[in-house]
C-alpha cells in the first residue's frame, strides 16, 4: 500500500484539533482530504460517514446541553431522510456518476461557507406545513447523503435559516442531529453492498485520530484559531477537490 496514505492519520488529527478549537466540525474537510489523496469512490463514503458520526456527536452533545436543539425543526426531514440515506448508501454507483455528485456536494459545501448566517425574525410554522415541506426535502437530501457520504447538514442548515424556522444555533443543532442520523443510516447502507473495503486498515486509526484531535482542540481552547481563517482554508480545499474530481471525469 502506498506510504502517503499513512500521512492522513496525522492530517486528520490536526484537522480535528484545529476545527474543534474554533468551534467547527470540519466534516467536509475530511471528505476533501480523502479525494485529494486519491481514495476510491467505493471507500470514500465509508471513511467520511464514519468521521461524520464522531465529529457531529461531540457538537450535538454541546448543543443539547446548551438547549439549542429543537426536534420540531428537524423531525419532518428525519422521517424520510433515514430510509433514503440507507437506500442511497446501498446503491452501486458508477465512478463517473459518483464523482459528479461528489464534486457538486463539495462545491455546495464551499459555497455554504462563503455566506455568513444572518439572524432574522423567526416565523411560526404549522405542523402540517413543516411536514408537507420537510418530508420530500428530507428524502432528497437523505438520498444524496447516502450516495456520496455526506451528512446533509450543508443543505439543511441554510434551508432552515432561509425559511426562518430556526436561528443560527438552532439550525446548527438541527444539522448536527441530521448529519448524525443520516451518516449512521448511510453507513449501514454502504456496508450492505458487501463491496471490498479498500484501505480498511486505516478506518479505525483515522477515527481515533479524529476523536483524539477533536478532544484536544476542545480542551485547549486557549490556543484557538480564527474560525474565519479555517473556513477560508476549507473553501479553498473544497474547491480544489471539486476541480480535481471534475478534471478526472475528462481524463
Amino acid at each position: 500500500m502506498e506510504l502517503h496514505f499513512y500521512f492522513l492519520i496525522p492530517l486528520f488529527f490536526l484537522t480535528a484539533a484545529l476545527y474543534s478549537s474554533a468551534g467547527l466540525g470540519g466534516g467536509s474537510a475530511y471528505l476533501a482530504l480523502l479525494v485529494l489523496f486519491g481514495f476510491s469512490h467505493t471507500s470514500i463514503p465509508l471513511f467520511s460517514l464514519g468521521c461524520n458520526i464522531l465529529v457531529v456527536s461531540v457538537g450535538l452533545w454541546h448543543f443539547c446541553r446548551a438547549g439549542h436543539l429543537r426536534l420540531k425543526n428537524v423531525l419532518p426531514f428525519l422521517i424520510t431522510s433515514i430510509p433514503f440515506a440507507f437506500l442511497g448508501g446501498s446503491l452501486n454507483l458508477g465512478k463517473k456518476v459518483f464523482s459528479f455528485l461528489l464534486a457538486f456536494s463539495l462545491a455546495a459545501a464551499a459555497l455554504r461557507l462563503l455566506f455568513k448566517d444572518q439572524e432574522r425574525k423567526l416565523q411560526v410554522v404549522s405542523l402540517k406545513k413543516s411536514f408537507m415541506f420537510g418530508l420530500p426535502v428530507g428524502a432528497v437530501i437523505g438520498f444524496l447523503s447516502g450516495l456520496v457520504g455526506i451528512g446533509g447538514g450543508i443543505f439543511l442548515s441554510p434551508l432552515l435559516l432561509l425559511l426562518r424556522w430556526a436561528d443560527a444555533k438552532q439550525a446548527a443543532a438541527a444539522a448536527s442531529l441530521f448529519i448524525l442520523v443520516n451518516s449512521l443510516s448511510g453507513l449501514m447502507g454502504q456496508f450492505s453492498k458487501g463491496l471490498p473495503f479498500e484501505h480498511a486498515y486505516l478506518f479505525l486509526p483515522l477515527l481515533i485520530a479524529v476523536f483524539l484531535g477533536s478532544q484536544l482542540g476542545a480542551r485547549f481552547g486557549a490556543l484557538r484559531f480564527s474560525a474565519l481563517v479555517l473556513q477560508r482554508v476549507t473553501v479553498g480545499i473544497l474547491f480544489v477537490a471539486s476541480v480535481r474530481i471534475l478534471m478526472g471525469l475528462w481524463e
